[in-house]
């Protein structure tokens, strides 16, 4: 990931204690843990930022946690809010772990700021990181934001502007269909007045 961007989501650190009540995800929490085979266990959290909420929610049910985020400022946040997770500073992209590591992943507000061309590939390290039966929860970008069917580029977010990436719906389901994801779930969700889509996939 660039410098640039980097940069932003230290600055977005510094005002995040402004702001971390306006996006409640209680919902959506219960919604994926319910679907879950596995009550206790490894959770891997791409993008963690601070460790709220689902690292968080995770660590309060038992769950070993892993977060990946390439801003330290973040970082040093989800040290505040989950001492006990485990973190990597890196690029999501650019981490590697051994298959059937994880009974979880989430990728929350995470993946589409990467190009669309990178999501297959990474989709695929889910798959690969996934333990049998394992399932993933990310959030996803659609027209309903950008106001394209497929989007490269940048928006404005908290005056700043913003990578984001996103292929359509229908090629985005082809893809996880591709590498061999169920597709368990894809709703589309207004939170904190934003529209995106988030998609359950489990691996069979």
């Amino acid at each position: 990931m660039n410098n640039s961007l980097q940069i932003i989501y230290d600055q977005f650190a510094q005002t995040y204690e402004e702001n971390r009540g306006l996006f409640d995800m209680t919902e959506v929490f219960n919604s994926f843990y319910e679907r879950l085979n596995a009550k206790n266990g490894n959770l891997l959290d791409l993008g963690c930022g601070a460790g709220e909420p689902f690292a968080r929610f995770f660590a309060d049910r038992g769950w070993k946690v892993t977060g990946v985020d390439f801003s330290q400022k973040m970082l040093e946040l989800a040290s505040k809010y989950v001492p006990e997770m485990q973190t990597l500073r890196a690029d999501m992209r650019e981490v590697e772990f051994e298959s059937n590591q994880f009974d979880a992943i989430t990728a929350i507000y995470s993946l589409f700021h990467t190009p669309s061309a990178d999501h297959a590939a990474m989709f695929e390290k889910f798959y690969r990181w996934l333990c049998p039966h394992g399932k993933a929860l990310f959030t996803y970008a659609t027209k309903e934001y950008t106001g394209s069917i497929e989007f490269d580029g940048y928006k404005p977010f908290m005056g700043q502007q913003l990578y984001y990436g996103h292929k359509s719906p229908e090629n985005l389901y082809a893809d996880l269909k591709q590498i061999g994801f169920n597709i368990e779930s894809a709703d589309y969700r207004t939170i904190g007045g934003e529209t995106f889509l988030w998609v359950t996939i489990g691996k069979p």
